[in-house]
Formats: C-alpha cells, sequence, structure tokens
C-alpha cells in the first residue's frame, strides 16, 4: 500500500441506530419505575408490619397481666359490657369477657386493639380462654 492512497472507510453497519439507543432507554426507564414502585410498597409493607406488631405485642401484655387475676376478679367480669378503653399513643385496646363460653366453667375474654393507619381504621383481636379450676 501506497503512502499516497487514502483508505476510504467501510461501512459494516456494526453500530447502533438512534431508534434503537430510543427504544433501550424507554424500556430501562420503565424498568427503573417498576423497582421505585416495588420500593415504595416494600416500605409500605413494613410499616404496617410494625403497627401490627406493636398492636399485638401490647394486646398480649395485657393478656399476660390479665393471666395473673384470679377467676372471679372484677377484670374478669363481664358486668357492665366492653371493659373502659386504654389508650397508649395511637392505640386503643378494649376488651369484653364472656362467661360460660365455649363451655360452662370458662370465660372467653376478647381483647381488640384499634388505631389509624395511613387515615384507614385498622384493629386487631386476640381472644384468651379462661377455665375455673
Amino acid at each position: 500500500m501506497n503512502s499516497n492512497q487514502k483508505k476510504e472507510p467501510t461501512n459494516s453497519g456494526s453500530g447502533f441506530t438512534l431508534i434503537e439507543v430510543l427504544i433501550a432507554i424507554a424500556v430501562f426507564s420503565v424498568g427503573l419505575l417498576a423497582i421505585g414502585s416495588l420500593q415504595i410498597s416494600g416500605t409500605q409493607a413494613n410499616a404496617s408490619a410494625k403497627w401490627h406488631t406493636e398492636a399485638a405485642t401490647w394486646a398480649s401484655d395485657r393478656i399476660e397481666k390479665v393471666i395473673q387475676l384470679p377467676y372471679g376478679h372484677a377484670d374478669l367480669s363481664d358486668l357492665g359490657g366492653p371493659h373502659p378503653d386504654i389508650t397508649d399513643g395511637n392505640y386503643t385496646m378494649s376488651w369484653t369477657v364472656t362467661d360460660n363460653d365455649p363451655i360452662d366453667n370458662t370465660k372467653t375474654i376478647r381483647f381488640t386493639v384499634r388505631w389509624t393507619e395511613r387515615g384507614r381504621p385498622k384493629n386487631l383481636s386476640l381472644n384468651y380462654y379462661r377455665a375455673d379450676l
């Protein structure tokens, strides 16, 4: 090859066109938006789990206090219907006692914890059964 001869560029067609690049960017953007949406949903689910866990822990704590009471104690009486609400921060708890349910000489104690989560009312109920031994 002579130094005076110029080499002409060859078009092998091995590049990307502008349309292909724009389509790739659009697909990538949709993927990023989906990941962002999943992140938001995951964060909200974790927050909801936190609320439920705190409510269940508070109700379980109250159940353990009731377990220590004698069978005929006033807090285990169903006179007057539901016990007054107890409030702790965002949570409100009440409980009702039903005698001879599900069988004779037993009491069913239903604890209900209520709270508001993202503007919607939520509640959690736990039942405890107590027998007169």
